[in-house]
């Protein structure tokens, strides 16, 4: 907290004026990651020519903002597992933000010929990419994180790669299957939600 309102330059008591408690802080922080994951997004999706491209942009600009907050995020990562807690990324008290972030990877399927339901999905799944990426991300100590780089380039390929598999109408009957039982764990929103 008193690294915060240095860097704010404000004095500890200040920040308390503004933020209310350390939660409330790291959701502000969490908006601006959102919002700007969101802006960067926007205007590659606005130039780029495919698919792959859109994601590749989308992977590598919230790497992009949080190149200098990975030390926050190590600090953070023991709140992510505990839905409870206002910071986990999982929880209820994160869902706009969470939110937010599904939105920009379904920003990157616009106009890509989907069915119904792997259009109503593949948001959520990017973002649990995503997410794994991340992990990998904050524990990347490869110059500059190059590996990570290299890990968003080769999931990108192999996500977009895997798109005409999982699509093609002989694998319906094992993808709807797949899907409801993600459904059923509640890991995925029921077609009603996903629709709404």
């Amino acid at each position: 907290m008193r690294d915060i309102a240095g860097r704010a330059g404000l004095s500890l008591g200040s920040a308390y004026y503004y933020f209310k408690s350390k939660e409330a802080i790291v959701g502000a922080y969490y908006d601006y990651v959102q919002h700007e994951h969101l802006t960067r997004s926007r205007e590659t999706f606005a130039t780029a020519k495919d698919l792959r491209e859109r994601l590749r942009a989308a992977l590598h600009a919230k790497i992009d903002i949080m190149q200098d907050d990975r030390r926050l995020l190590r600090a953070l990562f023991r709140y992510g597992g505990d839905p409870d807690h206002a910071l986990s990324w999982f929880g209820p008290a994160t869902r706009h933000q969470r939110q937010m972030s599904i939105d920009v990877f379904a920003e990157t399927l616009v106009g890509e010929r989907l069915p119904d339901d792997v259009r109503d999905v593949a948001p959520t799944l990017l973002w649990t990419l995503h997410m794994g990426i991340l992990l990998f991300f904050l524990y990347d100590s490869s110059p500059q994180q190059r590996r990570t780089r290299t890990l968003i380039d080769a999931a990108v390929d192999f996500a977009v790669d895997m798109r005409r598999l999982v699509t093609s109408p002989l694998l319906r009957p094992v993808r709807r299957r797949v899907l409801g039982i993600l459904r059923d764990a509640g890991l995925l929103p029921a077609p009603d939600a996903a629709h709404a």
